[in-house]
């Protein structure tokens, strides 16, 4: 996608750019960055075996935690942009101190991360902002949880209330389960994340993706995406960080876009603005599109992964130049993403298991990729002492690919998921089923 942006030659030459994190989303900005020609050096802390893969990356060893030392570092690269990919940083106020130390840090301080870091918190600011959003109860006790699941006539949604990685999510089917979700949470399963539960009236519906680069006061829409959280086809199975996903989404047409934006999207920031919150970075609205209207299912304080890694190769260089006036304030109202040619799709291939417990260390062959408008951003993977490519994580390779339609996007991803192996390798086959024309003919 061409953004137009009237000022952007009035900016500084962005040439050293930071990327902190080590996943798929975090190699695909890096990706989407290094395109811009002002740039000289993308570094990612600590980045994966995939990242110096990509142009102009480069991996740097260092603890974000011991800030003198980083700080240190990142004055000795002149480092002119930093770009926070993940949520614990951005909770344990990262953004905050790399902007008290003068950096330009496209990120949101601890304040604006809340929004992700506690739903119960989240939930309250919706309620407070009248925007929409499931009726919900903040619970601090199994005993008060069983209570308000025994009296409610269907089973409700259990959500541990902090930062669990995609996974503190359940959607139950009966009262048991409900009572064992509460339980697991309540019992350690995501340690101090659990330490209150949300229960959630189950709200019925498609969900899409709308992401916001924000600069405080003004924002800028990407283009919107359908993540696939289930881990088996058919929407079945338990919830993950994400299985795969497609963008844009045919389904949000400009009327229902337009009604995003003035009943949720809007109030958000203004909300935050009257908390005195200066969101510089992304928000994510996890949004599902009820019979009644659009409601917000949850906020994240960072780009989606995996709609991340779909949505970057739609970016031309100028969008590097949208997350420095974030940065600053600096977006005007004027910019725009124009409408691309060309849609893209994404597929995480994982290690058997995950979401729950899964071994790593598998070498992962590559055969003959078609790289023509694809691209396989690592997510979850490390080199063994001989150099050779190895599985780190529960999600190991995102596998993306546009086209001019989802059928042929859909086609060649999967293609190149045969060329490519380890053990116990999972893919779900059914992504972007809802978009694939001839998905029900092949099935």
């Amino acid at each position: 996608m061409s953004i137009n942006s009237k000022s952007s030659k009035t900016i500084s030459r962005l040439k050293n750019i930071l990327i902190i994190g080590n996943g798929g989303r975090e190699n695909s900005l890096a990706w989407a960055i290094q395109k811009n020609e002002s740039v000289r050096k993308v570094y990612l802390i600590p980045g994966n075996a995939g990242s110096e893969r990509i142009k102009k990356c480069e991996r740097i060893k260092i603890d974000i935690n011991n800030k003198t030392e980083l700080v240190k570092k990142l004055a000795f690269l002149k480092i002119d942009l930093i770009v926070i990919g993940p949520e614990i940083p951005l909770a344990n106020g990262l953004a905050d101190f790399l902007r008290k130390k003068d950096f330009k840090v496209f990120g949101p301080g601890k304040d604006g991360a809340k929004l992700e870091y506690s739903k119960s918190w989240a939930k309250e600011f919706m309620q407070n902002a009248n925007i929409p959003t499931a009726n919900f109860w903040k619970v601090n006790s199994l005993e008060e949880a069983k209570k308000i699941i025994h009296s409610s006539p269907f089973p409700l949604v259990v959500k541990a209330d902090g930062l669990a990685s995609g996974k503190g999510v359940f959607i139950p089917h009966s009262k048991d389960e409900c009572f064992k979700a509460a339980e697991s949470i309540f019992n350690g399963k995501f340690g101090n994340s659990g330490n209150v539960v949300v229960l959630e009236e189950k709200i019925q519906g498609p969900e899409v993706s709308v992401f916001a680069l924000c600069d405080g006061q003004r924002y800028i829409l990407l283009p919107t995406a359908q993540d696939h959280k289930r881990l088996n086809e058919k929407d079945k199975g338990p919830n993950t960080g994400g299985m795969g996903a497609y963008s844009p989404a045919p389904l949000l047409t400009e009327d229902s876009l337009n009604r995003i934006i003035k009943e949720i999207i809007e109030p958000t920031i203004n909300e935050l603005n009257k908390r005195n919150i200066d969101y510089k970075g992304v928000i994510y609205f996890g949004l599902m599109l009820t019979t009644s209207g659009p409601k917000v299912i949850e906020y994240n304080c960072r780009f989606g992964d995996p709609e991340c890694q779909t949505i970057m190769p739609l970016m031309d260089q100028d969008f590097l130049f949208l997350l420095e006036k974030c940065s600053m304030g600096n977006l005007t109202g004027q910019e725009k993403i124009d409408r691309h040619d060309k849609v893209s799709g994404c597929v995480i291939a994982t290690s058997k298991g995950y979401p729950n417990e899964y071994k790593i260390g598998f070498p992962i062959k590559i055969g003959k990729i078609d790289s023509t408008d694809c691209q396989i951003f690592d997510s979850g993977t490390s080199l063994s002492k001989n150099g050779e490519l190895l599985t780190d994580g529960g999600r190991v390779l995102s596998i993306v690919c546009q086209d001019k339609d989802f059928d042929m996007v859909f086609n060649k991803a999967y293609k190149n998921l045969k060329e490519i192996n380890f053990d116990g390798i999972y893919f779900r086959k059914d992504i972007g089923h809802q978009v694939r024309k001839n998905f029900s003919k092949e099935n």
